[in-house]
Parts: structure tokens; sequence; C-alpha cells
């Protein structure tokens, strides 16, 4: 008599566990679903030149000079296409990347980052040091 009693609130706590593990799961689905990032980056050799792309973003997108900060990717892409030396790409952008398929500080980076959107912009900063420079990553979309 005293098992049959424990027994259903244990079943309860059973399910209750089942649920947050899927909850838990979802959200791993989530970020395992991010599987893939869309990503565009500055890339410079050197520190002081990434410094500078990175001094340009800041005066864009958060200006002290009370003027409207810029909205949307473009600009990252306009300065991507000034200071970025992977000239491979334009305005800076690798399209979708898997998971696997970029170097570790980069990929952590990536897959940390908030998404930007049309009227936010997130880049790392500082930026990402890899064996090829400096990056400011920022990405569009996941998947």
């Amino acid at each position: 008599s005293p098992v049959g009693p424990g027994m259903p609130p244990k079943k309860a706590a059973g399910k209750g566990a089942a649920k947050e593990d899927d909850e838990g799961g979802a959200s791993g689905k989530k970020s395992g679903a991010g599987s893939s990032v869309k990503v565009r980056h500055i890339l410079c050799e050197k520190h002081g030149k990434c410094m500078e792309a990175l001094q340009k973003l800041k005066a864009a997108y958060y200006p002290e000079d009370g003027s409207a900060p810029a909205k949307g990717i473009a600009k990252f892409a306009e300065i991507a296409a000034v200071y970025s030396e992977d000239k491979a790409r334009s305005g800076g952008d690798l399209g979708w990347m898997t998971r696997g398929s970029m170097v570790g500080p980069f990929q952590d980076a990536a897959f940390k980052l908030e998404i930007s959107d049309k009227g936010k912009v997130v880049y790392t900063d500082p930026p990402i040091k890899t064996q090829f420079g400096y990056h400011i990553i920022v990405v569009e979309g996941r998947k």
C-alpha cells in the first residue's frame, strides 16, 4: 500500500523530468539547429587595422555625435569592403557555414553571437583572433 501511493508521484516526477528533458532537448535542438550560420566578417592580418574597422563600425552603429545610427547589414558590408583582407568575398559575406567548417575561435564566436537583423547589428568586439588574423564577425542567420 505505501508503494502504490509512492508510485504516482514518482511517475509524475518522471513525467515532469521527461518534460524538462524535452524542453532542454528543444532548446538543445535550437542550438543544434544552429548547425550552420550565415556569417559575414571583416578579416585583417594586423590588429591595428582591425581596430580601425571596429572604430568605423562603432561610429556608424553607435554614433556619439548625435547622428542617426546605421541600420541593417549594409553598413557592415561597406566597411568590410574597405577594410577586410578577405578579398574572395564581397562585403565580407561568407554565406552559410556549417559547424566544423570554421576554425575553432571563429566558430565559437559565430555560434554564440546574437543574430543581426535590419534593426540591430551585433558584431564581435573585441575581434576574434585566429591563424588567419583578426575577425569582426556578424551573424545574419542560423539554421
